[in-house]
């Protein structure tokens, strides 16, 4: 899984799936201690998946802690102002274009329109 996937979506979620995992990894390995190499496999997995877990739990709390950081700093004026869909639309555009980013991708014309275009000549 990519990284950007990972920490995108819910990351408190995706911590508990991980730490499930390496517990089961944990418990295939005491199942199968007496082969050397796949103890260790096992083992290496486990604690692999449940260092991630960990980590994502971690940024989980830590994503909630400036979340709720940020809120407590909006004034309640704001709030009250941005009720609407098409004011709250606004604001993420507005939010978006001040970090730099673009709203959304144009989507790119459909070949209808680009034939529309060539024979109008623009």
């Amino acid at each position: 899984m990519a990284l950007k996937g990972l920490l995108s979506g819910k990351p408190s979620r995706n911590a508990k799936l991980y730490i499930g995992i390496g517990l089961i990894s944990l418990v295939k390995a005491v199942a199968v201690r007496n082969d050397r190499n796949r103890f260790r496999r096992e083992l290496t997995d486990a604690a692999m998946f449940i260092g991630v877990g960990l980590a994502l739990r971690q940024y989980s709390s830590l994503k909630a802690e400036k979340r709720r950081e940020i809120e407590s700093q909006v004034p309640d004026w704001a709030i009250d102002l941005a009720t609407s869909e098409q004011a709250q639309r606004g604001v993420r555009s507005l939010a978006k274009q001040r970090l730099g980013r673009q709203s959304e991708p144009q989507a790119e014309p459909s070949l209808k329109d680009r034939a529309q275009r060539a024979l109008s000549g623009r």
